[in-house]
């Protein structure tokens, strides 16, 4: 398995396609095996696709450094850029990994040729669903806790069956008509999931160093053109964040997706030929 030295850790990647570079970056506690396989086959037919898995999570090595904030996970993507002599590409944030593409973006602007953000925000600004939610999921000590929570939430009477014991976080991801529809694709989506698990040390960092980002006041440091894509009926991260997004950096595009949630499964069709379109 190709892994390469980035600062205090063995970063794990794979290339797949060929022609200009574009890195994604993965949404949190994700591996790259995360990714909607419809988009990194599409893409791949016209990029050369840099795929990683951030540190703390899957097969890059483990670390016990400690990071404030997200700065440092921009460092290694940049230094996972230098180590595969890569001096330019574009650059797909998604989520956690959205964040982190913002930082990259600020502090590597020579690195960056034109920026992807999916589902993210210059915060993490919560519906008012989640804003006693969150604290509480963050006191839970057991599975059994947990899955009571995500039960809890009016919104998971709208998924089907046992599925919220099964997989508590697919409300953060699918909104409940896509999951009713698309059973194996959510199924695939969890096990793929859980395949490469992130460690709970290396949860509770990427978690402290989510809650403390904010660029809100640097967004208009980012000089790349930007395209921002957000869902509708994005339950994780409400669509007021892309448009905040879109407000600050200068001339970026935004684009929602009426039916989507956090992911963009629902329109994936629709998707793929907008950042394609926008990267050629």
């Amino acid at each position: 398995m190709p892994r390469v030295k980035v600062n205090d850790i063995q970063t794990y990647y794979e290339v797949k396609g060929e022609g200009f570079p574009l890195v994604m970056i993965n949404g949190g506690n994700e591996s790259l095996d995360c990714w909607d396989p419809r988009l990194i086959e599409a893409l791949s037919n016209r990029f050369r696709l840099i795929l990683f898995d951030n540190r703390d999570v899957g097969r890059t090595s483990a670390s016990d450094r400690e990071y404030a904030d997200l700065g440092l996970c921009a460092d290694d993507t940049a230094g996972l850029m230098n180590a595969l002599g890569i001096s330019k590409a574009h650059v797909l944030g998604f989520s956690l990994g959205g964040m982190i593409a913002q930082e990259v973006a600020i502090n590597y602007p020579e690195k960056v040729s034109k920026l992807v953000l999916y589902s993210t925000g210059s915060t993490w600004r919560l519906g008012p669903e989640l804003s006693e939610f969150v604290p509480a999921l963050e006191r839970a000590r057991s599975t059994e806790e947990v899955v009571q929570l995500y039960r809890s939430l009016p919104i998971a009477n709208e998924y089907p069956g046992d599925l919220i014991e099964k997989y508590p976080s697919v409300i953060n991801g699918y909104t409940a008509d896509f999951v009713k529809k698309n059973p194996d694709f959510v199924d695939s989506y969890f096990k793929r999931f859980g395949e490469h698990p992130i460690s709970k040390e290396g949860a509770r960092r990427q978690w402290n160093a989510l809650k403390q980002f904010n660029t809100q006041g640097r967004l208009k440091q980012i000089k790349a053109p930007t395209l921002v894509l957000h869902g509708r009926k994005d339950f994780a991260m409400p669509p007021k964040n892309g448009e905040i997004l879109a407000e600050g950096i200068p001339n970026a595009k935004l684009v929602l997706f009426e039916k989507s949630g956090h992911a963009l499964a629902e329109e994936m069709s629709q998707v793929i030929p907008t950042i394609t379109e926008f990267l050629l």
